[in-house]
Parts: structure tokens; sequence; C-alpha cells
């Protein structure tokens, strides 16, 4: 359900392409992203930072979309996010040191060695500049309904596509700590008295 949240903008705005054009899926994403934004204040009273920029770009980009007639704005606002994170994760280095925020955010959910933090950060940070690199190649190179296609389906796909990659990355380490639970549990369990064992 989040997910559907998260793209209902995306949605609409292909929707409204479909039936009407570009600039009318424009401003349709705007008043959706303004809504949705509107929505998460009013029931948890605040609003995550990627949605307030998500919001501000919208508002700027389409706007100038639709005031200049030129859908080149709008174009330009999955790779200007994009690029954003990119920037976000490699400043995390230099930032955080050893704790790039990628680790920051999954820590808690596995423990991996640092420089696998690091290479898995570095994974994240050339995702998110090739996903802004083939936005504008599809842009430039195609037709708008192309675009528009690939805007949803396209990055969509990459993304889940690029966290099934993650995960099979990650997932040989969540094995090595299962088998390292099971070696400390055996060891632990040879070691215990004869007479702690009966009982």
């Amino acid at each position: 359900m989040k997910i559907l949240f998260d793209l209902f903008p995306v949605i609409l705005f292909f929707i409204a392409y479909k039936m009407y054009d570009i600039y009318i899926a424009t401003a349709v994403a705007i008043v959706a992203t303004i809504v949705q934004v509107g929505y998460l204040y009013a029931r948890y009273r605040k609003v995550e930072k990627i949605h307030l920029i998500t919001l501000a770009l919208i508002v700027v980009l389409g706007g100038a979309t639709i005031l200049l007639q030129d859908e080149a704005f709008i174009a330009w606002k999955p790779t200007i996010v994009n690029w954003g994170f990119a920037a976000v994760f490699l400043a995390s280095h230099y930032m955080f040191g050893n704790k790039p925020i990628v680790r920051r955010m999954m820590e808690g959910l596995i423990q991996m060695p640092d420089q696998a933090w690091i290479r898995l950060s570095h994974m994240w940070t050339a995702f998110f500049v090739f996903s802004g690199v083939i936005n504008l190649w599809v842009y430039y190179n195609f037709s708008l309904d192309a675009w528009v296609n690939f805007k949803l389906f396209g990055l969509m796909g990459l993304t889940f596509a690029f966290i099934l990659i993650q995960g099979i990355y990650i997932s040989r380490y969540a094995q090595q700590d299962e088998s390292e639970e099971s070696t400390d549990k055996l060891t632990e369990e040879s070691t215990q008295p004869a007479d702690t064992k009966k009982d």
C-alpha cells in the first residue's frame, strides 16, 4: 500500500496524460502531490524530507512546464531527484565516514563488514546516477509518449530490479550471520557441564 501511495501522483500523471495532454497531466501531478503531502501532515503531523523535496520540485518544474508550455522542465524532474539522491549518498561517505547513509538506514536489519556497506552505498549512488541519465536519454531520443510510459513503468521496473540485486548482495551476509549464530550455539552447548546438559 505504501508503494501505491508514493506512486499516487505518478499514476494520476500517467492517466491524465493518456486522457488529455502533458500540461493537464502536469497540473494533475502538482495537485496530487500537494494532496499527498497534506494528507501525510494531517495524519502524522510530520512529512518526510523526500516528500517535501518532491513537492518543491513538482511545483517549480511543473509550474514552469505549464507557464512556458515546455515539457522539458517536467521531464527533468526524475533526473534531478535521482541525481540529488546520488549526491546525498556520496556526500554521506565524507560526512559519516564508514557509516554512509545506507548503513545508518539498514544497520538495524543486517550486520555487514565496513567495506560491504561502502560497496552497497556506491551501488546505490551508481544506480541513482544511471536512472537520471537514462531518463534524459529516453526523453531526448524517443517520443513524449515513450517517455511518459518509461517514467511510470521503466523507472519503477529499474528500481525493483536493483532492489532484487541488492537483496542478493546482502543475503550472503545474512547467511553468514545465521551460520555464525549456529556455530556459537553449538560451541556454547559443547562447553556446558555434563550434568547441566542432562537437566
